[in-house]
Formats: structure tokens, C-alpha cells, sequence
């Protein structure tokens, strides 16, 4: 992707001025952002995987009274409302996980980093079908792709929440302007926009291309999991030399807890205070650990969404070349690769040949003549394991 060429997408902006423009700062409203769109699933199925169990689906409805219904999936076909009843949307999570037009459609947003894109969502909905009002804590691209949809935006007033409601709706929400998105318009909004979208006529379909903005707490904590566990795993280890996690072997080889000046105790309950500064210093040496902290987060980045299934594949043909399968996340930093919450050390060739790989999400044939015997050897157990494929 040249990410200094004018993209119909952006609205004639580049990906470069798009970023700096507006990424985090301002909405976009862009007209035939893809001309000539096409559906990337079609109606039924999507009520088809909307029924599946392991696939997150939603059934919103708004009554004629103003309140408003959430019912979670699976949901089956017999559970939606009539197509013509008014007021109702189904929003399925994960589309790119299960059909290849969604997933080359997600690709198309790769001007972003892999770390945070998250999905593709489908939202169905009959005429005045909508969530209501609302803010996302992340930025996010709404396609339109069939159908008509009319978005009101504007910054919050308040965040305060109407209550009682199973879903999270603006108690105060004043629209700055509105427009009614046709098929291949896109509207992107950053984080805390306020927007509503309420279906005009039957038989709208929005894609919500969403973006991840984890938390800082429980980002902290699941890393904070991952990091306790690779260091024990280290100290573990540390009798057969430095493993995968050598450097925090070295910063944690302290030796063992040592006390030569510790007096008699009347309280032998009490916890020793050198104790307790030993075992914070040991934690804090993980910490601060640059390799440790790292792998973790790469690790927790590229762990596929639950439910996420891999079917066994063939053997690699290198002759053929090799594609990632829609499912596998792989990301890559100077010293590591991350694929499907595992991750190894690359250095020199194949540490560029595997960056390609996970840039492009596929490998020719003339790529793989330059690999080690290694590199062949791991991506045919990727290919074994079904998260690549050959051509």
C-alpha cells in the first residue's frame, strides 16, 4: 500500500494526511469511499452465522414505546423479528473470521497497524432499526453497503447514560450535523464521537470496521499474568542455562534469599520486612525487563478471539508459495515474531523474509528460495496447524 497516494477510501486524502488530519482529532464524511460496493455476505447468511454457536451476535430492538429490548446470540432465524417490522438491527461480530470478502475488505484499512484493528462488524437492520445515541472508546470506519443508513454525530455534552436500559445510550444527546449514507459512502468518527444511526427504509447493512484501544487495567493485568508466568517459567529453567527468556533469567539470577543478620523473634509470625523488599526486587527486575514485557504483549496481541478455531492444513510445497489464513494475527518487532499468541526470536534473512510475511499475509514461491531450512521448517507447521496455507 503506497500510504502517500490519494485513496477514494479517504476521500481523495491520502492514508499519510488521513492520520495526521484527522486520525484521533475529527470526523470524516466521504462519499463512494468504495464505488460499486458489494455485500460481503448476504442476508441470510449472515442469519445463518448469527445462529452459530462461538460467533458473537446481538438482537436489538426499539419499541413502540421508546424501550428498548438486547437479546445475545446464537440467535436463530426464528428469533429475529419479521423483515418488515420496523426497529429492529442484528449486529454479528467477527464477519472477517468467516468469509473471505470480509476479510479482504478488513484489508483495506491496513494503513492502520495490525495491533489495532480488530474486527469487521455486520449490523443488519429494518427501517428505524438503530442502537440509539452512543460513544465507542475506539475509532471506527462505518461502510455502508446496502441499503440506507441517516448518522447524526456530534460531541457529548454529557456521558451520563439513560437508565434502566440494557444498552449504553446518551442521555443528552444533541446532534451537530446529519447525513444519510447511501451504499459505498464511510463515515469515520475517533473515540468518544457521539453518533446514532438509524436505518432508512428495510434491508440496511452497515460494515463497522472497529479498531482496539485497550485499557490501561486490564492491559496492565493480563500482562502483568503473562510476564509472572515467562519468568517463572525462567527461573525454572535456569538450571539448564538462559532459554527463550534468557535475559530475565540474568536480571532475576539474584541467588537465594539470604538473612545472615537476622535476630531471634519473639514474633515469629510476623513477615520479614528484607523478605518482602527481596521478593518486590525480584518482581521489579521483571518488570523492568524490555524482552519479557514485549513478548507479552506481543503474545496477548496476536491471541486469536475466543471460540477461534484452526482446521488441520496440508504439508508446505515451497515451490507454491504461502498465504496466512484469514484467522491468524502476526505482528513482528525488531527481535521477535508473534503469531496466534506464540512467539519466536528472528534475526537476519529470515527475520525479514517472516516481516514480509506478516506485512503481505502471503510469500511467493521466489520469496521462499532465500529461507533457512528453519524458516521453511516453521512455516510448515503453521501450514500443518492450519494458520497458513499454500497457494
Amino acid at each position: 500500500m503506497d500510504i502517500h497516494r490519494s485513496s477514494p477510501l479517504l476521500g481523495g486524502l491520502s492514508p499519510s494526511q488521513f492520520m495526521r488530519r484527522h486520525w484521533h482529532k475529527k470526523p470524516l464524511w466521504i462519499k463512494q469511499a468504495v464505488p460499486d460496493i458489494v455485500a460481503p455476505i448476504e442476508r441470510q447468511e449472515l442469519f445463518e452465522l448469527a445462529s452459530r454457536e462461538g460467533v458473537e451476535s446481538r438482537l436489538i430492538r426499539r419499541k413502540a414505546d421508546a424501550s428498548w429490548t438486547l437479546r445475545r446470540g446464537p440467535l436463530a432465524r426464528a428469533a429475529l423479528p419479521p423483515l418488515k417490522q420496523p426497529g429492529w438491527t442484528l449486529l454479528v461480530q467477527g464477519v472477517d473470521l468467516h468469509r473471505d470478502a470480509a476479510y479482504e475488505l478488513l484489508q483495506r484499512f491496513r494503513f492502520v497497524p495490525d495491533a489495532r484493528l480488530d474486527d469487521l462488524m455486520i449490523s443488519y437492520a429494518s427501517n428505524e432499526g438503530g442502537v440509539g445515541p452512543h460513544v465507542d472508546s475506539y475509532d471506527v470506519f462505518l461502510l455502508q453497503v446496502r441499503g440506507k443508513r441517516r448518522w447524526s454525530i456530534g460531541k457529548p455534552r454529557s456521558m451520563a447514560l439513560v437508565p434502566g436500559l440494557p444498552l449504553k445510550i446518551l442521555a443528552d444527546f444533541e446532534p451537530e450535523e446529519s447525513h444519510v449514507l447511501e451504499p459505498g459512502d464511510m463515515l469515520y468518527l475517533p473515540p468518544h464521537y457521539a453518533h446514532d444511526g438509524v436505518a432508512v427504509g428495510d434491508d440496511c447493512m452497515t460494515c463497522s470496521i472497529g479498531l482496539r484501544a485497550p485499557a490501561a487495567r486490564p492491559l496492565g493485568a493480563e500482562l502483568l499474568s503473562r510476564i509472572a508466568e515467562a519468568a517463572a517459567e525462567t527461573l525454572e529453567d535456569e538450571q539448564d542455562g538462559p532459554g527463550q527468556f534468557g535475559e530475565a533469567a540474568s536480571a532475576l539470577r539474584k541467588g537465594h534469599y539470604r538473612d545472615p543478620s537476622q535476630p531471634a523473634s519473639t514474633t515469629p509470625a510476623a513477615m520479614p520486612a528484607a523478605l518482602q523488599s527481596f521478593a518486590r526486587n525480584a518482581v521489579l527486575d521483571a518488570l523492568r525487563n524490555q524482552d519479557v514485557v514485549d513478548r507479552s504483549l506481543g503474545e496477548l496481541l496476536t491471541e486469536p478471539k475466543p471460540d477461534t478455531w484452526f482446521d488441520p492444513g496440508e504439508r508446505l510445497d515451497p515451490a507454491r508459495g504461502v498465504s496466512l489464513d484469514r484467522r491468524t494475527r502476526m505482528l513482528y518487532d525488531d527481535r521477535h515474531l508473534f503469531i496466534n499468541g506464540e512467539s519466536f526470536r528472528a534475526a537476519g534473512r529470515d527475520a525479514r523474509l517472516m516481516h514480509r510475511l506478516a506485512d503481505r499475509r502471503s510469500l511467493d514461491a521466489s520469496d521462499l528460495k532465500s529461507a533457512s531450512a528453519q524458516a521453511i521448517e516453521l512455516l510448515a507447521d503453521w501450514c500443518e496447524a492450519g494458520w497458513a496455507h499454500g497457494h
